[in-house]
């Protein structure tokens, strides 16, 4: 954190860094929980393909998808871009959602899948938190 010694108060850029570095850093999960997903579906498929469902793998490209579009908003975002933000907002909220809703929903996806829903849904939720302040403090123009 930068402080201006005569004022006590913090520069603009200082203020958007925690928030920055803080969606960096759950994107880089997400993306590692996705693959993650992905590696453990291949592994399940050929010891336990009851827990590799063709639903199990349909959510995991989906949401393999959503990560790669994630990662590359969130580039245009930690260079300054409004939309970018907004975009990793967006993207957030969406996920956050969609994992809420499938986790409940009755024999769907198998057990485990279900608690990777819940994991991503509040990492989605911190993101978007993170991302809103981030954008907030961002310096004012067309961005």
């Amino acid at each position: 954190m930068v402080n201006n010694v005569e004022t006590g108060e913090r520069e603009p850029a200082a203020i958007a860094s925690a928030p920055l570095a803080k969606v960096k850093r759950l994107v880089n999960a997400y993306v590692a929980v996705c693959l993650g997903t992905l590696v453990a579906l291949a592994a399940l498929t050929m010891v336990a393909p009851s827990l590799a469902t063709d639903e199990a793998w349909g959510h995991a490209v989906v949401v393999a998808v959503f990560a790669i579009v994630l990662l590359l908003r969130t580039r245009a975002a930690l260079k300054g871009s409004r939309a970018g933000f907004r975009a990793v907002t967006v993207i957030g909220c969406v996920l956050l959602v969609v994992n809420l809703v499938e986790a409940v929903l009755p024999g769907v996806f198998p057990s485990w899948m279900r608690v990777e829903m819940l994991i991503i849904a509040a990492m989605m939720l911190t993101l978007v938190a993170h991302s809103v302040r981030a954008r907030r403090d961002l310096p004012a123009g067309p961005r």
